[in-house]
């Protein structure tokens, strides 16, 4: 049967407006600049959405394979090529515009990833390995650009996926037992900013002009804005650019110290409904690719609200991760859009299945 044009689930997109609109605002009052180029990213991204939205979910699945594939190449490729700033080559350039393709990418490598474990029926060990095989490459190339924050995010939600799918508790031990004794190790093959910011996260006043500044001027622009802020543009924090990536690893700060506690809570009631919406769509799937794929987008968007608003009022270490549906940037608002693209199909079809059923 024909699905409707543009069937899609509009409480999945209530609260990313509500996201969407602070965003743009916040932006607008920090630089006009910075609001134009937002709202093309959020014309493009749902443009995207609109798409992904009418897909159907057989279609995602055959894809599995050239997505696996071509994400991969793609991911090697800017290693090569890539537009490297401030040490990292995370970027290549494509019509002028400047795209970090481990964000762009998420949503294809999910469907390749929930593809693979939904055609396995049971929860075998060789099943978990593979499924850690493929996407160790994944991991591999995010942390050579270097880009330490995203892998962690992929491996992460691997791990996520994978518990939710079954697989016994003592597969994991396996795994992580070998990780905790060999961490010496890994704390040597870390970069020396990223040893800094763990060694500044343990002590934030250690070097107040140095390492620590970012995460200073973080919790003074939260907590200077009170209940109700100071009023956007009056900032002192970020308006006189004390703030460091006002616009993007930092603006929840920047929004904090304009709108004040009122403000940051609607923003985190915001991201709670939205996850809650995936949570149902998750829990009212009955195909193992849907389950998966939601299970995926539920870690992917947690985990990078967690840990950007963690590290905006000092409780995590400053990593490169993005507030998702406010920072400012291209790349994570199309990668998140794409994702409630699928999500809302697999939705919407299952919502179809389930009347062709009660008929």
């Amino acid at each position: 049967m024909k699905r409707n044009v543009f069937k899609i689930d509009y409480w999945l997109l209530a609260p990313v407006g509500i996201l969407v609109i602070i965003s743009l605002t916040v932006l607008l009052s920090l630089n006009i600049d910075f609001f134009k180029s937002q709202l093309l990213s959020v014309i493009a991204a749902f443009i995207a959405f609109l798409f992904f939205s009418q897909l159907s979910p057989d279609f995602l699945k055959q894809m599995k394979v050239p997505f696996y594939v071509i994400s991969l190449m793609l991911l090697a490729i800017v290693l090569i090529i890539g537009i490297e700033s401030r040490g990292a080559m995370r970027w290549i350039e494509l019509l002028g515009v400047r795209i970090q393709l481990s964000e762009v990418l998420r949503p294809f490598l999910v469907i390749s990833f929930a593809a693979y474990l939904s055609d396995r029926q049971y929860p075998t060990k060789r099943t978990f390995f593979l499924t850690l095989g493929l996407i160790a490459p994944v991991f591999a190339l995010v942390a050579l650009q270097p880009d330490l924050g995203n892998a962690l995010i992929y491996a992460f939600v691997t791990f996520f996926a994978l518990l939710v799918t079954g697989f016994p508790l003592l597969w994991f031990a396996l795994i992580l037992l070998p990780v905790t004794i060999l961490s010496p190790l890994l704390w040597l093959l870390l970069h020396d900013y990223q040893r800094q910011r763990i060694l500044t996260f343990l002590d934030p006043t250690s070097d107040p002009l140095g390492t620590s500044y970012n995460t200073i001027q973080a919790i003074i622009a939260v907590g200077s804005g009170s209940f109700f802020g100071k009023g956007l543009s009056e900032g002192t924090q970020s308006g006189l650019r004390f703030l460091p990536e006002r616009q993007t690893d930092f603006i929840f700060a920047t929004l904090a110290e304009g709108l004040g506690f009122f403000g940051a809570l609607i923003v985190i009631l915001s991201i709670v409904f939205l996850c809650y919406r995936i949570y149902i769509v998750f829990q009212n799937s009955n195909d193992a690719f849907s389950r998966i794929f939601a299970a995926c987008t539920f870690g992917f968007l947690l985990i990078q609200f967690f840990v950007n608003i963690g590290m905006n009022v000092g409780f995590l270490p400053i990593v490169g991760v993005t507030l998702p549906f406010v920072s400012f940037g291209g790349s994570s608002l199309l990668s998140n859009f794409i994702f409630l693209g699928i999500l809302s199909s697999l939705s919407t079809s299952q919502k179809h299945k389930d009347v062709l059923v009660i008929r």
